[in-house]
């Protein structure tokens, strides 16, 4: 069975004000899928509806995984089968260990009750992939870090999760182009050993040098306006979303 996440004619709104019209669309295993679009287009309000944001009201429309309707599950449930996001501006939770945020998730997401010590072994593992310090794990969660280590932490989330589809929303927001490269080669690493869908979502085109789309939309106004490969990228690049 062809396995896939299916985004099928949603529509949502925020108190009364509709953001998405008739969105559909959907990602295989194993592909990466990009959403593009100017501020305002409704690509994060995407990912929100997608992870089960309670602010978003989906007035119509189902989200289905391998045919299977979790357009109303809650957010940890929909974790638990395999979906994951990560943030532009993942928050700060001062006085929480890495290691401590960590092993309660990966708890959580796979009922399960790892020890410390084998839980341990297997973060430094998945740290040494994404070159992190083993102080890293010592760390408060996202307390004074870099954008950098922001984005490496999200990565880091990733693999230890394993999830079977990826949300990531502009998760080259607040790089430079040494970062950027950095982020996407650490992420071009985790697609090759792990099969995903990915939906990276993005309104620049640097991160389309490094990670390769199988599909492109464009979204406007909160409905998706074109649909392509790089080309379309490339196209966006040279004469912008109003062509």
């Amino acid at each position: 069975m062809n396995q896939k996440l299916t985004i099928e004619n949603i529509s949502c709104k925020i108190k009364n004000l509709e953001i998405l019209k008739n969105i559909n669309f959907e990602i295989n295993s194993g592909e990466v899928v990009v959403l593009m679009g100017p501020n305002g287009a409704g690509k994060s309000t995407i990912s929100n509806v997608l992870m089960g944001n309670p602010k978003y009201e989906i007035t119509s429309g189902k989200i289905k995984l391998n045919n299977q309707d979790i357009t109303n599950l809650p957010t940890n449930e929909k974790a638990k089968k395999g979906l994951f996001m990560s943030f532009q501006n993942p928050v700060e939770i001062s006085g929480v260990t890495m290691t401590n945020f960590l092993r309660t998730s990966y708890n959580t997401i796979n009922n399960t009750n790892i020890k410390l010590g084998e839980f341990i072994k297997l973060l430094n593992s998945k740290m040494a992939e994404l070159e992190l310090d083993s102080k890293f794990r010592g760390r408060f969660v996202n307390s004074g870090f870099s954008g950098g280590e922001k984005k490496r932490a999200e990565l880091l989330q990733l693999m230890l999760f394993e999830p079977k589809y990826v949300i990531l929303d502009e998760i080259d927001s607040g790089l430079d182009i040494d970062g950027i490269k950095l982020v996407s080669e650490m992420l071009n690493k985790i697609l090759k050993t792990r099969k995903m869908g990915v939906l990276l979502i993005t309104h620049y085109n640097k991160i389309l040098e490094y990670i390769k789309p199988d599909k492109v939309i464009v979204l406007k106004s909160g409905k998706i306006s074109q649909t392509g490969d790089i080309k379309l990228a490339k196209d966006i690049l040279k004469h912008g979303f109003n062509k």
